[in-house]
């Protein structure tokens, strides 16, 4: 039984007043057509047009005008301190999310990539937090493939 329904995303800084809220993993924040539970129990549609990726901050606006906010669940994370510059170029060599904070980078845990990390010199430490990594090059999140944008130098 779904309670409400949602076809609209509304960014963070367009909305206020929420009369409810998800709280949603990192990865259950990448969908386009799924019901999830809102933290008064009730179950929310939500039916995009396209796969979205959704923010900290963002809201499902309801049919009905109003809005459900969106929270970053805390989850298992690897807290990464030391050469933060250094790390953070490996991090990003291999396309993983991270957050990055000035005292420490925040990614999800990886052991494989926890280990490359520990061998460059890294302090790893397992976490539970919320993970609100930064988005992609181009400003548009995350997408299912890599993009090619093309520039005048394609040519």
């Amino acid at each position: 039984m779904v309670d409400f329904t949602s076809h609209t995303l509304a960014r963070a800084g367009t909305w206020s007043d929420a009369i409810d809220r998800c709280v949603l993993t990192y990865d259950d924040r990448f969908l386009r057509r799924k019901v999830l539970q809102t933290v008064s129990d009730a179950a929310l549609l939500v039916d995009l047009t396209s796969t979205t990726s959704v923010n900290h901050g963002d809201a499902f606006q309801l049919d009905r005008g109003a809005f459900v906010a969106v929270e970053a669940a805390p989850e298992p994370l690897l807290s990464i301190t030391g050469d933060l510059v250094r790390l953070a170029w490996h991090i990003g060599n291999r396309h993983t999310p991270c957050q990055i904070e000035a005292e420490r980078l925040l990614i999800q845990d990886d052991p494989v990539i926890g280990h490359m990390l520990a061998h460059l010199g890294a302090t790893i430490r397992s976490v539970n937090a919320p993970f609100t990594p930064e988005g992609g090059a181009y400003g548009h999140g995350r997408t299912h493939a890599h993009e090619h944008v093309a520039t005048a130098h394609d040519h």
